[in-house]
């Protein structure tokens, strides 16, 4: 073999990337699977190149009869099986023992030069075929050894073909993956040379290379488009916590800053919206909420039920579910078109979240049975607020602090009640103010005067209507003196019952909230 098919052989394993050891390997099989198609070639024999010269040696293996018989006995011991339909072992027809255990027996076999004066036209053709294959079977090794670690990984490609079972996804030259219907999006068209982005989600040897299966249903998918498209998010400054998604309809994803000064929601929605729209172009219209995240879980249910209005959130920690009341015109908005608000919230928090709307809550609910007692002396343990329907907020409190984490809630603290109620006529941004920790005494002082006095004129009108109540003398209701006809004897209608103004307090709760200690 002259030196010419050494360079030729060493420009192959450049160009394909394959070592050159692997080359010469495959040289060697090609060589000796040609030498068993001559003539009398013998059944067990190895060949040998010389890297240096190109000259190569066959050499043919005598074995004596007794060892072929052993070794033959451990090949069928090793290649046996049962089989799972019959039950029966199966044995090898023709087996062939493994070369590497001639190695361990070299004292008992005879090495006896065998090589050939000239292969033929039929054995040159062998050989290549052999090279070719083992080059192909290099290149798959390698290219699934490529991909196998790059599971989650966002990737580009251009469809090449689509049908009613998958759509083909060219990823580079000779490597292509598959977008299977169940990893498609509702909707979605897929035409011939349209570029699409995806996540790997699973790749797998077989025999024509690496099966590698693409997403774009998976949640991954929103996480690698934002970190495409935020750089804070790519340097670690933005964390997207979690996601959870409806394919082609809505998600969530809450987002969390590990550096001071960087808000994730501003750094995800970008200057006038434009990295998050980037986003939503990508997904072709997927509306998606970014909801902060937060390590209290009333707060957290809170906005993960974002765009709606949540009025206060209920937690039992041990369950992990959330009762969340909201005002009756945004029960529809809390709950999503067929629930789907609700749900994803439910998932991106993690928490069974169950959605009332303030009259139903306030029908159903029932006295707690721990009285508010000691307000001013309790820290820690359960929030103390009181609800206007004078139910106690089952919460645990904040440490140090006798409020559990709701901004309506905190601002409690500024006040000398418990009550809710006394929040009623504020704005949320002045329930902002009461409620952050850092604005001073001086900064609430006018909001908390203003809302102490019209708390105070609102507990005496409720008192003022309850004594009015009481010395009200309904004629039509005195009792008919003896002898004196009923007037419906007279032909007159009896009057209804008057019916309860809208809006007017209930007198019992009037007199609990008018009842209640200071705090």
């Amino acid at each position: 073999m002259s030196r010419d098919i050494l360079e030729a052989m060493t420009a192959l394993a450049r160009e394909k990337g394959i070592s050159p050891e692997k080359l010469m390997a495959a040289l060697e099989d090609a060589l000796l699977s040609a030498y068993k198609k001559l003539p009398g070639a013998a059944r067990y024999a190895r060949v040998e190149v010389d890297s240096e010269t190109g000259d190569f040696v066959v050499i043919r293996y005598r074995i004596p009869k007794d060892l072929e018989a052993e070794l033959i006995g451990e090949t069928i011991a090793e290649e046996s099986y049962i089989d799972p339909e019959t039950g029966d072992k199966v044995e090898p027809q023709d087996p062939e023992i493994d070369p590497a255990k001639f190695e361990q027996y070299r004292d008992r076999i005879e090495e006896i030069d065998d090589t050939p004066e000239d292969f033929g036209r039929i054995a040159a053709q062998t050989a290549k075929q052999v090279i070719l294959q083992r080059i192909r079977e290099a290149e798959r090794d390698m290219m699934f050894e490529e991909f196998r670690d790059r599971v989650g990984e966002l990737i580009t490609g251009i469809v090449q073909q689509s049908d009613s079972r998958y759509t083909l996804v060219q990823l580079r030259d000779r490597v292509e993956a598959l977008l299977p219907k169940g990893e498609q999006v509702d909707g979605e068209r897929y035409d011939h040379g349209q570029r699409v982005k995806a996540v790997i989600k699973e790749v797998s040897p077989s025999t024509k290379g690496p099966s590698i299966i693409v997403s774009r249903r998976d949640g991954e998918l929103i996480k690698k488009l934002f970190e495409l498209e935020v750089p804070e998010i790519a340097d670690g400054l933005v964390e997207i916590a979690n996601v959870a998604r409806e394919p082609g309809y809505r998600s969530k994803i809450a987002v969390v800053s590990h550096a001071d000064g960087v808000d994730p929601v501003g750094a995800c929605v970008g200057p006038r919206g434009s990295r998050v729209r980037m986003v939503v172009s990508e997904l072709r219209g997927e509306k998606i909420d970014i909801i902060p995240y937060n390590d209290e879980p009333a707060r957290f249910v809170a906005k993960a039920l974002s765009p709606a209005r949540v009025r206060e959130v209920l937690v039992d920690d041990e369950s992990k579910q959330a009762t969340v009341i909201v005002p009756d015109d945004q029960l529809s908005l809390a709950i999503g078109r067929e629930g789907q608000n609700a749900r994803l919230a439910a998932r991106l928090t993690g928490w069974r979240i169950d959605i009332k709307s303030e009259t139903d809550f306030a029908q159903n609910a029932t006295q707690s049975d721990d009285d508010y007692e000691g307000a001013a002396e309790e820290v820690g343990g359960r929030c103390q607020a009181i609800s206007v329907r004078g139910r106690r907020c089952p919460n645990e409190a904040l440490p140090g602090s006798p409020f559990c984490g709701l901004p309506k809630h905190q601002a409690l603290s500024r006040f000398t009640t418990a009550a809710v109620a006394i929040l009623e006529p504020l704005s949320d941004e002045e329930i902002t103010d009461l409620s952050d920790p850092d604005k001073t005494w001086d900064d609430v002082v006018d909001i908390v005067t203003r809302a102490e006095e019209l708390y105070g004129d609102q507990e005496a009108e409720v008192l003022a209507d309850e004594e009015g109540e009481e010395g009200e003398f309904d004629e039509e209701e005195a009792p008919v003196e003896e002898g004196e006809a009923p007037a419906e004897d007279e032909g007159l209608e009896p009057a209804p019952e008057a019916s309860e103004p809208d809006g007017e307090v209930d007198a019992a709760d009037a007199t609990e909230e008018a009842e209640e200690p200071a705090s």
